[in-house]
């Protein structure tokens, strides 16, 4: 993907060093996006090769949130932005973070995944392919929105998180289901419950982004409390898959 424009300034420095900024999200966004689909991969393939590379990859985003941060530090210093300006640096500095820790709900979904190379039970698997797929197609349209200053596409990615947690819920259910009816599907059932909450919680920085991109434009969030549409209550234990990770919030 490539950034979007935006008004260009008298100084032509300050619209470069700003593009530099969407250009590092554009490249975070392609990067957390393979990490979730290489992830996706390793669970079907039972490849725990596939999902340590995942993991390793979470390196690359890292560097590249730490470059937008250098970048924003340097604009903000040389440039002193107001307004609409300002806004674009700071929401660029959460949307990073958002990024950073969407590809740590990758690389935390690609190692339960293969926690466990048991078969899984049912359409388990298929249903886990389906919310991956989902969310690296909202998590891909939240930045694209970001990026083109769409409003009206930040809200549809906003409303289309409820379609996420309607998935989770149903995986959540399913999976529940199999490990009272056999004993013997409880590891890897169990695993599978984290994965989806790794993917589940992506969806939700796809959420921030959208906020974060309505928020750039208008300088507010959208109207209402956020749709949810998640009545499971697995709470995963603390640790690096970071599916228990307090929710970010809001850009307000």
């Amino acid at each position: 993907m490539e950034a979007g424009g935006a008004k260009p300034h008298i100084v032509r420095a300050f619209d470069t060093d700003l593009a530099a900024l969407d250009d590092t999200l554009v490249k975070m966004g392609d990067h957390v996006g393979t990490q979730i689909r290489d992830a996706l991969a390793a669970l079907v393939a039972r490849d725990p090769a596939g999902a340590a590379a995942v993991d390793r990859a979470d390196a690359a985003v890292d560097a590249l949130e730490q470059l937008l941060n250098e970048q924003a530090v340097r604009l903000l210093a040389l440039r002193q932005p107001k307004a609409d300006d300002l806004r674009a640096v700071v929401t660029a500095l959460r949307a990073a973070t958002m990024l950073e820790r969407a590809g740590d709900y990758a690389a935390g979904a690609a190692r339960r995944g293969v926690a466990d190379l048991a078969q899984p039970p049912g359409q388990s698997m298929a249903a886990v392919r389906r919310i991956g797929e989902r969310v690296s197609d909202l998590l891909a349209q939240a930045v694209r929105a970001y990026l083109d200053q769409d409003v009206e596409a930040a809200l549809a990615v906003w409303h289309g998180d409820v379609e996420i947690d309607s998935l989770h819920s149903s995986l959540f259910r399913e999976l529940l289901t199999y490990m009272l009816e056999d004993p013997r599907d409880i590891g890897v059932c169990s695993h599978l419950l984290f994965v989806a909450k790794n993917l589940e919680r992506i969806g939700d920085q796809a959420t921030n982004i959208a906020e974060l991109a309505h928020y750039r434009v208008t300088g507010t969030t959208p109207d209402g409390g956020r749709p949810k549409d998640d009545l499971a209550t697995f709470a995963t234990a603390e640790g690096r898959d970071g599916a228990d990770a307090p929710d970010r919030g809001s850009p307000s």
